[in-house]
């Protein structure tokens, strides 16, 4: 479990001399706050930050972490960190990207549907576990005025999980345990940006 935060930590600490370096002019954008719709709509709070790293790349980072558990003990728990490298088209911040991230977290999720089969049987099961991996993603980013914009993207790769697993019931004991290789989406989202300079 404690192998997708080390990957994370490692990711952030290799890119961070990019983002010093990024602030040393005066008109440069220090920092990007932004919140994806996408996973708020699945009751996960999330929050993400960028900085550009020089005239055409910048550094991202999301965090997710959804720690509620629903109506009949359902639960999509977890927490995500997801940093990702972009190359802008034009300058950063404005219009088309492409980008290469990392995923890393651990999961606790039961009792729900989800799309893409990442998970067998997940609304009739419980898994408990982690995940790492990574993908590349596609954007495009619209400045609103005054700091505000709306920021797209979309990615696919693969992440390795592994996993307990148990039936739906409370308190139920663990039925057994496995490891998968999944290749498919791994990002979709839509920001609310806010932007200091």
């Amino acid at each position: 479990m404690k192998r997708g935060i080390g990957i994370g930590v490692v990711a952030l600490l290799l890119l961070l001399p990019f983002g010093i370096k990024a602030q040393d002019t005066e008109d440069a954008v220090k920092i990007r706050i932004k919140t994806n719709v996408v996973a708020w709509a699945t009751t996960t709070p999330n929050v993400g930050f960028e900085i550009p790293i020089d005239e055409r790349f910048s550094f991202h980072t999301a965090i997710t972490y959804n720690p509620f558990t629903l109506k009949d003990n359902n639960k999509l728990k977890h927490w995500l960190v997801q940093p990702e490298v972009r190359w802008w088209a034009a300058l950063p911040f404005m219009g088309h990207f492409v980008g290469v991230h990392l995923i890393g977290g651990q999961f606790n999720a039961g009792g729900i549907n989800m799309p893409f089969n990442i998970l067998p049987d997940l609304d009739t099961h419980r898994y408990q576990g982690w995940g790492m991996g990574g993908g590349i993603s596609y954007g495009y980013a619209w400045d609103l005025g005054k700091g505000w914009g709306i920021e797209a993207s979309v990615g696919v790769g693969y992440a390795r999980l592994s996993y307990d697993v148990y039936p739906c019931e409370k308190c139920a004991k663990k039925i057994g345990e496995d490891k998968k290789n999944y290749f498919g989406p791994t990002k979709a989202a839509i920001n609310i940006v806010y932007t200091f300079k």
